[in-house]
């Protein structure tokens, strides 16, 4: 039996239950992503009779030399395997459509859904050509709005924090760019979004608020079911785009900065996801279509403040200034029209 989900623009078609996922209901998307966990396929198995070579690793702590996570090319990028030192590994096919994976014990259904809906899909998608910012988005009015920032900046728990107050979230921590017609649109990800133990306690006042994201670890998730908080299911326009900064005591924080855009283009091609795999000529196409989304969406930079009880001021200052650029955005387009 095969199980449907709708996830980044893409249908996902698996051999198991995946927890915390959106199933598709009938809904379709421009390309299915097949993806089994039982006996491995035969492309798989063919791999091991090709060349290889690690072409990206992320190191362990000093003291273990074991590698949290890297990724492996066979015959020059036939098949791809992505594997982290806690025996998680996937294969992926050269265009991204057939995936298999595995999680051995203690890991578990859980473990696998969080690897694959994070890296794995972020793979994926560059795979298939989709640039994807380090970002969480949520939709605000009938615009998404991205936050984008290196990790530990407070994307995620910005974006939870929104949610809180009634704002849809669409995505945490990869948000693909979709572009049509010349206009930049984020499709919905998966209803939840992701949070570290000491974010659960900024915003709950405890670290167990929240239900483990999976037995083996100890982040946390928000669910983006309509009780506490909303999903938004649907593509919106990218609207406007938040680069957070260094966190700050100055009485004026929380507070946005308006920046060049030359400054939000080199912001933005240090926090695009999985950019350390692009060649050169994939490089130079993806400099060009930041160019293009810097200078036709509003960027600013944003300053949070360090203490956490002010994050509802920061969520305030985001919802203002989002809707008054949706605003701007509605009347240059009547004028236009006119």
């Amino acid at each position: 039996m095969n199980y449907d989900y709708i996830a980044y623009g893409l249908s996902l078609r698996s051999d198991v239950q995946l927890p915390g996922l959106r199933l598709a209901d009938g809904r379709a998307a421009s390309e299915i992503v097949s993806l089994t966990t039982k006996q491995k396929p035969s492309w798989v198995l063919k791999a091991s009779e090709l060349s290889s070579q690690v072409i990206y690793r992320v190191p362990a702590a000093a003291e273990c030399a074991e590698a949290v996570f890297f990724v492996r090319e066979y015959g020059d990028g036939a098949v791809y395997q992505l594997s982290y030192s806690d025996g998680a590994v996937f294969f992926v096919n050269s265009d991204g459509t057939a995936l298999w994976g595995e999680c051995p014990a203690p890991l578990t259904i859980e473990d696998l859904t969080t690897y694959l809906v994070g890296p794995v899909m972020g793979f994926v998608l560059r795979r298939k050509g989709v640039t994807s910012l380090h970002a969480s988005a949520v939709a605000i009015g009938d615009v998404a709005v991205a936050i984008s920032g290196p990790a530990a900046a407070g994307k995620s728990t910005t974006a939870a924090a929104l949610a809180l107050r009634g704002t849809p979230a669409l995505c945490e921590d990869i948000t693909a760019l979709h572009e049509f017609d010349g206009q930049f649109h984020i499709q919905p990800g998966y209803p939840r979004v992701c949070l570290w133990p000491d974010s659960v306690e900024k915003l709950f006042g405890s670290q167990d608020a929240l239900p483990l994201l999976t037995p083996t670890w100890e982040k946390r998730y928000l669910a983006l079911d309509g009780e506490r908080a909303r999903f938004e299911s649907r593509m919106r326009p990218l609207g406007a785009i938040y680069l957070l900064g260094v966190r700050s005591e100055e009485k004026t924080a929380p507070r946005l900065e308006e920046i060049t855009t030359r400054e939000a283009l080199l912001d933005l091609v240090q926090n695009t996801y999985m950019n350390v795999l692009l060649n050169r000529e994939q490089r130079a196409a993806e400099f060009e279509m930041l160019s293009r989304l810097v200078n036709s969406i509003p960027c600013k930079r944003v300053i949070p403040h360090k203490d956490a009880a002010r994050i509802g001021a920061l969520c305030e200052l985001l919802e203002s200034d989002a809707r008054t650029i949706a605003t701007q955005a509605a009347a240059s387009m009547t004028i236009h029209q006119d």
